[in-house]
């Protein structure tokens, strides 16, 4: 008898959304590592995104880099045939892309308003509508890469934190919507994660993070492979049980 098993998601093909940098790689990678063929998704960085294909691809994967505005119909139709141009079916989208710019009150406008809620709430709905037309009978797996602000909210992230807890009341709905299809959807809600953002952001190695710290229990700041392997937990048969749920991935932290 062999003793080598196929990977988790052999055969599968997965399309990560905002996947050039930081969580969004990690899932990438980590979704390549566990055997799927990966659609790596960006906006802008073209180079990020290539070079996480290319981690995969070098690793004995397949995996191919798409530019795409996910806030756009067009730009979402594209990605979508360019996914089955390549690899002729999908299984398992993750809707990670989001963009978050805290300010207080006084300072939200229309523009902040749309940013957030076009990329992170519209952009998650329109990329799971077109990937539910591309799965076939078998179902598939949904994704949503959340937040705890959406009910450990922060000062001065009112329009973050609202666009959150959009993505958690989405995931509820469209559990219910879709099982019939054998569809499972579920939100991945990581805390402070160490990645580009937050350092660009100010938060990696500020006194908001040691305080985040203090009030982990496993007493660190989260990294992108700890929201990696849940991914990969959430898009295999072994959470087959499991949709609707939202999962907190942040060491313990209040939420």
């Amino acid at each position: 008898m062999s003793t080598h098993t196929k990977p988790k998601l052999f055969g599968k093909v997965a399309l990560v959304t905002g996947a050039s940098k930081g969580i969004g790689a990690s899932i990438a990678l980590h979704l390549g590592e566990a055997g799927a063929a990966v659609v790596v998704n960006y906006t802008s960085s073209r180079e990020g995104a290539e070079r996480v294909a290319g981690q995969i691809t070098q690793h004995g994967g397949r995996a191919v880099a798409v530019q795409a505005d996910v806030s756009k119909r067009a730009d979402i139709d594209r990605l979508f045939a360019e996914t089955i141009a390549a690899f002729g079916r999908l299984d398992i989208l993750v809707n990670n892309a989001g963009v978050y710019d805290f300010a207080p009150l006084g300072q939200i406008t229309e523009a902040h308003f749309h940013r957030h809620f076009d990329v992170n709430v519209l952009g998650l709905l329109l990329a799971t509508q077109k990937a539910v037309d591309h799965f076939d009978e078998h179902g598939g797996v949904i994704i949503n890469v959340g937040s705890i602000v959406s009910t450990f909210a922060l000062a001065n992230g009112s329009g973050y934190s609202a666009t959150k807890a959009a993505v958690d009341a989405i995931t509820r709905s469209l559990a219910k919507e879709l099982g019939a299809r054998r569809i499972r959807v579920n939100s991945l809600n990581p805390g402070a994660v160490d990645t580009e953002g937050s350092r660009a952001g100010g938060i990696i190695g500020s006194d908001f993070e040691k305080q985040i710290i203090q009030d982990t229990p496993l007493g660190r700041t989260g990294q992108p492979d700890d929201i990696g392997r849940v991914a990969v937990f959430l898009a295999s048969g072994d959470s087959g049980w499991i949709t609707g749920e939202t999962i907190a991935v942040a060491g313990g932290h209040p939420h």
